[in-house]
């Protein structure tokens, strides 16, 4: 075997920990962002967040958008200064720049240039959001999460109404075990043996015992406000529901009529649940021997129950969306705008802590000092590396906002009807970004319009062929079925067939299985069972 030297020239893309770290945060929601923070915060001597209005004479934003050093970002795009889209001035994207081929000296993790000094960077990110408040001062612009935070929880409402039995320490604890056994709906998902058997294990003789006062509790429970709570299925909600309305007529008395209907409909809580979920009227009205009508007026009745009796206690706050981007319509008529600005409410305001980095740069480290200033000096950088990552991300989404706002000027005029089509491709392309890229902005990222709150994915969708040769987005396309059902007569509901011949009516090819498809997405029930009894 005979031994040579070759030489061969490759390129390949090396993902740094710094390049990483920005490919992570940019696809971290606004929630995952905030606890990525504090995450820093808790671990980075280094990195600080600033409550106050930070000083701008040395370290203010106005220097924040010194260029970056080409050996210490391999990025898609540079970044400039976030001031500047922050305030109230109408932003514009700027160019990307080329990316900067990764040296074998760009291999090193935190190491950074070896510099403890201040550099412009280093100042305050994000100073013009504004500091939370704890609104002790009696405005009414009060968080929404602090509003959400204060709502009664479905347990707690229970607790209270369960102070006014005159019970004995065993049936007291049973009841308190039971509530907090319920889950979100307010159903009592597993059995009273199961329960007892996970408290008392296998002495047979506890667990009768505890069976008998969870027994007597549960009564107690579903005699509670909302009515229909602990109950174990559907059938037993709704039953429950019923009788309470038949109970009220000692004190309230309940019109006749409206009695005969709850005896009927308790009948058919008796059946099957899937006769009822397919209004299968003559099976009904075989089984509860009652005449058509009745069933008809007892299956109305039974529709205004409520299936989920927790409903109104969830905790809201875990639905609120807060978003990431407003659009803001500026002007009117034909000369109308729409801005894009960041919500400066979920933008961190970060900085280096100047103190610590002045101590370290006054500090040479030496001798026995060497690895532990070299460990500071890579904690200083990682600080560094952490505030142009988090201002490129939101730099990224407010660029990719601005190009979804110019793609989608119609739909900011005229609703959802007027959206057209668009794919990831489109914006990756003008932006000179990867498709990939596209995706991790728009993903968990929301933009407020004039139309509502929508996740950045809502504006991209395939189209269907027109008569015309063009296309028509899949989202506008459900926005005219949800219209068409709207506007249906309930006695005849359209079906997928009649839905699908009228968008033909209307230039849209679609097809009745994509009407079913679009339809189901949309939530919406099948002709049958949306018409009226």
């Amino acid at each position: 075997m005979k031994q040579g030297l070759s030489l061969r020239v490759s390129q390949q893309l090396a993902l740094t920990p710094q390049l990483q770290q920005s490919i992570r945060l940019l696809q971290l929601s606004t929630l995952e962002l905030s606890q990525e923070v504090d995450q820093m915060l808790d671990d980075n001597p280094f990195l600080e967040q600033n409550a106050d209005e930070p000083p701008r004479e040395e370290f203010g934003l106005p220097q924040a958008d010194t260029p970056v050093r080409n050996d210490d970002l391999a990025a898609e795009s540079a970044t400039n200064s976030i001031a500047e889209y922050a305030g109230e001035t109408r932003v514009t994207v700027e160019n990307d720049s080329e990316v900067t081929p990764l040296s074998a000296d760009d291999g090193q993790s935190w190491e950074g240039d070896g510099s403890a000094t201040l550099s412009p960077d280093d100042s305050e990110w994000g100073g013009d959001a504004k500091p939370s408040s704890n609104n002790l001062n009696g405005t009414d612009d009060a968080d929404i999460t602090d509003l959400a935070s204060s709502q009664q929880s479905l347990q707690s409402y229970l607790h209270r109404q369960a102070l006014a039995f005159h019970l004995s320490e065993e049936d007291r604890a049973a009841l308190r075990f039971l509530i907090e056994s319920l889950n979100d709906d307010g159903y009592l998902e597993d059995t009273l043996t199961s329960l007892a058997e996970g408290l008392a294990g296998e002495d047979t003789e506890q667990v009768e015992q505890l069976v008998h006062h969870f027994t007597v509790a549960l009564s107690l429970l579903q005699s509670l406000e909302p009515a229909g709570v602990g109950a174990q299925s559907l059938a037993e909600c709704l039953r429950l529901q019923l009788q309470a309305l038949l109970a009220q007529s000692a004190a309230d008395p309940v019109p006749k009529p409206l009695m005969a209907v709850a005896k009927v409909a308790l009948r058919i809580c008796a059946q099957p649940m899937d006769l009822l979920a397919r209004r299968d009227i003559k099976r009904l009205v075989q089984l509860t021997g009652a005449p058509d009508a009745a069933v008809r007026e007892a299956i109305a009745l039974i529709a205004r129950l409520e299936p989920k009796p927790g409903r109104r206690f969830v905790d809201v706050e875990r639905n609120i969306v807060v978003p990431d981007v407003l659009v803001v319509k500026v002007g009117k008529g034909a000369a109308a705008k729409f801005q894009v600005r960041l919500n400066t409410e979920v933008m961190p305001r970060l900085r280096v802590h100047d103190i610590y980095a002045n101590a370290l740069k006054q500090h040479k480290g030496g001798g026995n000092d060497a690895a532990n200033h070299a460990a500071l000096q890579q904690r200083l950088q990682e600080a560094r590396w952490f505030i142009k990552n988090i201002q490129q991300r939101f730099d990224t989404i407010l660029r990719v906002s601005n190009a979804i706002v110019e793609r989608q000027k119609s739909f900011f005029t005229h609703g959802e009807l007027a959206m057209r089509p668009l794919v990831l491709r489109e914006i990756a392309d003008e932006l000179g970004l990867h498709e990939s890229t596209i995706s991790r902005v728009t993903t968990a990222k929301y933009m407020a319009t004039p139309f509502g709150t929508f996740e950045l994915k809502y504006f991209f969708g395939s189209g269907l062929g027109t008569d015309s040769g063009g296309n028509a987005s899949s989202t506008a396309v459900r926005a005219l079925i949800k219209q068409f059902i709207g506007a249906e007569s309930e006695k005849k509901p359209l079906s997928d067939n009649q839905i699908s011949e009228m968008l033909k009516e209307q230039g849209i090819d679609c097809a009745r299985r994509t009407v079913a498809k679009y339809r189901e997405g949309l939530r919406i029930a099948p002709a049958s069972l949306r018409k009226a009894l």
